[in-house]
């Protein structure tokens, strides 16, 4: 025990260090959560640092990701950086920045946007879980972000799914950013909620390394989720700034003094213990088939075929997994439901869960997910799909019901500014099919892109434009029909480059607003990085 709390102290200097080199930081947030932090690499968690991607291992999510003083003072305990590198800390170039991202290997995702770690945290312990591997999903939490919605649907989906390999920490050090947190250090009011929705709770002195050790082996013997509500005070062990207010996001005034205090700078090395057991993940059977075609001029909504896409998709690859916000009967994602419901996670009204749970499968590396619901309730979980983009994520979205033809159903069920708010996400990828046909193929191509990709389908059925042998790509455009008389161009299929670009036969475009029969018109937008506003064509009579 002495080992553990020499090694909690060293924890708080180096995040002491970490920040004064830098001259900004979160220490005191830090500083709360050392010793949770010190007990669980001492003899609970188990990760190979020199292989960070072995199935086997554990996950560490700092959801409280100001606290990362704290995460790169353990790499540095465990071996895993050096103490050079440590004081470069929020320097230009360096690895490690002010809020962790996935440049470090040992990153699963980036967090900083508060209450996004334990709902990512549930996606990967259901990962896990399907693919039968020991991994057990470790969430830092601060007291302050457990006032985000976000954090309680999570607390809802693990407790529904007795995700027993997932366990949150709460550092509840009463403090936030500007004054007490709204529950203070009421541990029975955060631990009742997560009691009621079905998760194994403890409540325990954050300080006291025996009552940390005894919840870590409670947690890891029970067949529930387990939340341990930890007591602890902001900037322990340092008078200038111990459980005092105004005293976060910034380095001490006389570090040298707080060292002093702590017992001085330390070089203790943890060896983490390694995992151990078969890495051969669970596969699931598929059997096969083509994708689905349709005849030329036929009327098939492409929120029809994205489903049935999905489906056949599935049926040829088992790392597809599909996941839906209780709208599968809408998506068709129910297609993919039926035909592999181990393989559907249903995330029932929770729209940022679901994108959450997304970025948890992918994390995994094996698998490759699809999330749909209304285009519209994905702005919602727009904060997610932001910080799923700077985490290097690859998820497929799809969002039906898009743009004003679903008419009588009013305007807070259409979506009309998604092609524009997932656009300007970082790498993504916007697709607009026009009819079945285009639908499947981009489904296929999706689920090999990187990133952050978005198909838009709508609701009303549409007559098929392509042959079933037409092949598609992202990006680009095509001629359906031209003759040498023709006097206007009608733009079907586009990819706008720029602000302006000159089309086949002379035509500017600057803008474009697409009139006519509206079955005549292809509305596949991919790739645009331009601001398409209106342009005017009229039909040759």
């Amino acid at each position: 025990m002495d080992f553990r709390r020499e090694l909690g102290q060293q924890l708080r200097v180096d995040s002491i260090r970490s920040s004064d080199a830098a001259g900004s930081g979160h220490p005191t947030s830090s500083m709360s959560a050392a010793d949770l932090l010190a007990v669980l690499i001492d003899g609970h968690l188990k990760l190979d640092f020199g292989e960070p991607t072995d199935p086997r291992n554990d996950h560490l999510i700092f959801s409280k990701g100001h606290a990362s003083p704290l995460y790169y003072s353990m790499l540095k305990a465990v071996g895993a950086i050096e103490d050079d590198e440590l004081l470069t800390f929020r320097k230009l170039g360096s690895r490690l920045e002010g809020h962790p991202t996935p440049v470090l290997p040992w990153v699963d995702v980036a967090t900083g946007s508060l209450g996004q770690g334990l709902p990512i945290g549930v996606g990967v312990a259901t990962a896990a879980r399907m693919e039968r591997m020991p991994s057990r999903v470790w969430i830092l939490c601060g007291d302050s972000e457990m006032a985000e919605g976000s954090i309680w649907e999570a607390v809802e989906h693990a407790g529904k799914q007795s995700l027993a390999n997932l366990t949150a920490l709460i550092d509840v050090n009463r403090l936030g950013q500007t004054g007490e947190t709204m529950h203070g250090w009421d541990l029975a009011s955060y631990a009742g909620r997560a009691e009621a929705a079905g998760w194994n709770t403890l409540e325990i002195d954050g300080h006291d390394v025996q009552e940390i050790e005894d919840a870590y082996v409670n947690a890891e013997a029970s067949d529930r989720p387990t939340m341990i509500v930890a007591r602890t005070k902001k900037g322990k062990g340092a008078k200038e700034v111990e459980d005092l207010p105004g005293k976060h996001g910034k380095p001490l005034s006389d570090p040298a003094t707080a060292i002093e205090e702590l017992g001085g700078e330390r070089d203790i090395q943890v060896a983490v213990t390694k995992p151990e057991g078969d890495a051969t993940i669970h596969r699931f059977e598929t059997p096969g088939g083509e994708m689905p075609t349709w005849e030329k001029g036929e009327e098939v909504a492409t929120r029809k075929a994205y489903g049935e896409a999905l489906a056949a998709l599935g049926a040829r690859r088992d790392d597809i997994v599909a996941l839906d916000g209780e709208v599968g009967n809408s998506t068709h994602s129910e297609d993919f439901k039926n035909a592999f419901p181990d393989r559907f996670i249903e995330v029932y009204i929770a729209e940022q869960q679901m994108i959450a749970s997304a970025v948890g499968f992918q994390v995994r590396r094996h698998w490759t997910p699809f999330a749909s619901t209304f285009a519209a309730f994905l702005s919602r979980a727009y904060d997610f799909v932001r910080m799923a983009a700077i985490s290097r994520a690859d998820i497929r979205l799809c969002g039906s019901h898009a743009g004003v033809s679903i008419g009588e159903d009013g305007p807070s069920q259409m979506a009309l500014e998604d092609l524009a708010s997932l656009r300007a996400v970082h790498g993504s990828t916007v697709l607009y099919p026009s009819d079945a046909t285009s639908t499947a193929a981009l489904v296929e191509i999706m689920a090999d892109t990187a990133g952050i990709s978005y198909m838009r389908t709508t609701r009303g059925a549409t007559p098929v434009l392509y042959d079933a042998g037409e092949a598609f790509g992202v990006g680009g455009s095509k001629v359906l029909r031209a003759a040498d008389g023709d006097q206007v161009t009608l733009i079907k299929d586009l990819t706008v480059k720029g602000a302006s670009q000159t089309l086949k036969r002379g035509t500017l475009i600057k803008s474009i607003r697409l009139t006519g029969d509206p079955q005549e018109i292809d509305c596949r937008y991919e790739g645009i990085k331009g601001l398409v506003l209106r342009a005017e064509f009229v039909r040759k009579r």
